[in-house]
Formats: structure tokens, sequence, C-alpha cells
């Protein structure tokens, strides 16, 4: 993929290497793991002991044989997962000593289809590192939260050597873009955006977003903040921090305000009432009286984010604009939605992290964003607004759905308009020089 319009197509096993089943070495231990992996990668964490033992075809005494608790489990997941990024990362790094006279773009594609593979083969463990654990285990909580530090520091040389040779523009913050492009290659594990595609050819697909851009011309900032979709988008952001100011004045919206922060910290499947309770500081029937079951208590508290994002995506669809102009526009939604409503974000993901999602969409609606992705994408490749050549329409809209939405510590390392301008390099723009 060394020009724009080039057509995306997976390659293969990546020479960075990946595994196509990472627990699978024939021994009861592993077979444990992999019926483990497998049940918390469609339920969550959730997930009981007798349901791994039942599924594995074994009595729960046998399963303590090789594991003395859930907890053991856990933490040998997280631990392969992160044994295979740091090899990945190893290796790419490796490479880079080597005399290897490929382009930079096939560089970074490698290193970041072996991440996609990975994370689609660790997908519970995956699915682990977006919480805190819920554990006082320290191993389990270190695994959790652990940064894939050597697959950042690969990515990042691999991005320096790129700039190096004049491929990558000298404008970009190459640690973030570094972080970005890893943090959004693990996002290929999540079936939801993924669907039923190759790992391969998702990375490639984003890489080719990231590097070249989906705008076929070079856009501004300033010709961006002037436009009609991004005025639409702001006036909806203004009026969030009213609407959030007229939700806190009782006892029940204290009690959401509790259950938002648990949700997003612990995660909804493992959080009781009486954790909400507990960190409320009130009775478990109390809490039940204000706010009635675990799952109306999700709806409320959801409902005033799902109502707000959509009324701003809405707004900015009907506007008169281009489709690039559009497609920014929705990214100030995202990046605002994010610092405004960082709970309500984290539930949503949640949410879109099963595979496949069990329960009602607790807010941003997914299936009607997809569409209304799919339709705006289709307009800017009619009219030639957009430049891109991809397997299909429906995985460039998850592609462009899943990379509008910021890195939460990426916002905060640069404030919204920093994350804005971010995201129109990676998503509108490219991160390369167009020549090179």
């Amino acid at each position: 993929m060394t020009a724009r319009g080039t057509r995306v197509t997976a390659r293969g096993k990546s020479a960075v290497g990946h595994r196509e089943n990472s627990y699978d070495d024939g021994t009861r231990r592993t077979e444990i793991l992999s019926t483990a992996a497998s049940l918390i990668a469609s339920s969550g964490l959730r997930t009981s002991l007798q349901e791994i033992a039942d599924a594995a075809g074994i009595l729960p005494g046998s399963l303590y044989h090789h594991f003395e608790s859930k907890e053991a489990i856990l933490v040998e997941l997280l631990q392969r997962y992160h044994a295979d990024l740091d090899r990945i990362g190893e290796i790419a790094l490796a490479g880079l000593d080597d005399a290897d006279s490929r382009p930079a773009s096939e560089k970074i594609i490698e290193l970041s289809k072996a991440i996609a593979n990975c994370a689609v083969a660790h997908r519970a463990a995956l699915q682990m590192s977006f919480y805190e654990a819920p554990s006082a285990n320290p191993e389990l909580v270190e695994l959790a939260q652990r940064r894939p530090t050597a697959v950042q520091q690969a990515m990042l040389q691999t991005l320096r050597a790129g700039r190096w040779s004049g491929y990558i523009k000298s404008d970009i913050d190459l640690p973030i873009l570094a972080d970005r492009i890893c943090y959004t290659m693990t996002q290929v594990g999540l079936d939801v955006m993924r669907q039923k595609a190759a790992p391969d050819q998702v990375a490639a697909l984003l890489c080719r977003i990231i590097l070249h851009g989906l705008a076929n011309r070079p856009v501004s900032d300033e010709e961006l903040d002037c436009s009609r979709a991004f005025a639409a988008a702001d006036e909806i952001v203004a009026t969030w921090p009213d609407q959030r100011l007229a939700e806190s004045d009782d006892k029940a919206a204290h009690v959401r305000a509790v259950a938002r922060a648990e949700f997003g910290r612990r995660g909804y499947e493992v959080t009781t009432i009486r954790d909400i309770a507990s960190a409320a500081g009130l009775g478990t029937g109390t809490v039940y009286r204000l706010i009635g079951s675990k799952d109306e208590l999700l709806a409320s508290i959801m409902a005033s984010f799902g109502k707000n994002v959509a009324a701003g995506w809405v707004s900015v669809l009907h506007s008169d604009a281009t489709t690039v102009e559009k497609l920014d526009a929705l990214s100030w939604i995202n990046v605002n939605a994010l610092d405004q409503f960082p709970d309500e974000f984290r539930i949503q993901l949640a949410w879109m992290r099963q595979s496949p999602p069990d329960t009602p969409n607790p807010g941003w609606n997914f299936t009607a964003r997809l569409r209304q992705m799919k339709t705006l994408l289709s307009e800017g490749i009619r009219s030639g607004e957009i430049a891109i050549e991809t397997p299909s329409i429906e995985m460039l809209a998850r592609c462009v759905i899943a990379i509008g939405w910021i890195p939460e510590n990426i916002l905060r390392a640069t404030d919204t308009r920093g994350a804005l301008s971010h995201v129109r390099d990676t998503v509108l723009r490219g991160v390369t020089n167009r020549d090179g």
C-alpha cells in the first residue's frame, strides 16, 4: 500500500508473526484456558468456574487440579496475551536493525497486522484490559492495567524511521500516533468492529485510513472549523453541560452518578447494586427504591447520553456541508462526548465489546450509527471527496466509526481541540506526505 487508491487486500501472515490459536498446545491445561477464553470473550467476566468446567467437559473438582481459582485462569490468560504482544514488539524492534529496504508503509502495516491478530487470538484478555480488575489479587490488577509498551516502542521506532525517510509528516506527534495505532489495532479484537472479516484485512484498511486519510484533498483546520456541519455540532455540544447540571439535584441523581462511575470503572457485569449502594453511602434497599433494578439503572444512566449523541449526529448529517466536513463534525461530537460523558462512554464501549452483544443497546445505537455512516461514506465516494478502495462499504464504515473515537488517554493528554486535530490527521488528512 504505497499510493492513494491502492486496493486493500489481506496479505496472509505477517513476517512479524502471530499465532492462530494461542492456547493450542494439546494439553488439558491449555484446553481449559482455551475454553475459558472463549466463554469470557462472549459472556464477559461474569463467567463462572462451573460454566468453564461444563464447557470443558470436566467436573469442577478436576478443574481445580489445574487452576486453584478463577483468578488464576484470568492471570494466565493475561500473561499469555502480554507475552505475545511483547514477542511481537521485540521481533519488530530487532527487524529495524537489519538491512530492510522495504517502504515504511509496509513495515507499519506488518506490525499493525501482528497486533491485530494477537488481539483476536486473545479476545478474553483484551476485554479484561479495559477495566480495573475486580480483584484484590495484585498480580491480576497489574496485568489488567499493563500497557503494551513493547509494541508501542516498536511502532514508535518504525514511525521514526518513516519520518527519517520523508514518509511521515514532520509536524505529527509520533509518540501519540504510535499509541493511537497500537490502540486501534487491538480494537480489531472486538467482534462488533471486525464482524467476520480477516484481521489482516481490517488492520490494512485501518492503516490505509491513518496513513493516507479519507479526504481526496488536503483540508485545513481553518476550513473545517468554518463549516456548517461543525457549527451544527458545536451548537449541540454547548447544550450538554446545562443538561448534566439539571440532572444532578436529587438523591436518585446521586445514585446514578455513583453507578456511572462504578459501571465505567469495574464493568456493568460484575458491579452489583450492593457495590453501588456502598459507594453511594446508602442502604441497598434505599437504592432499589430509588432506581429499581440494575437494568433499569443502566437504562436511566444511558438514556441522556444516547439522546445527546444521537441529536448531534442527526444535526450534523442534516447540515448543508460536504461529506468530509460532516465526518469532521461527527468527530467533534465524539471528542466532546468522551470529554463530558466519560463513564457513559466506557459503558457503551463495554456493550460493544461483547461478542456478540447479548443485551439491549444501552445508549449509543450502534446499528443506527452504522447505517448512517455507510450512507455518508457512500455519498463521499460517489462525489469523489473520498478516495479509497475497500473490500466493502460495511467494513469501511465499521473502521471509520472505530477510529473516530479517540482513546481516552490521548484526549486527556491533548485536550478537546488537540484531540480533534489528531483525529483530523489520522482520519481525514492522513499522517504521510502526500507525495511520499
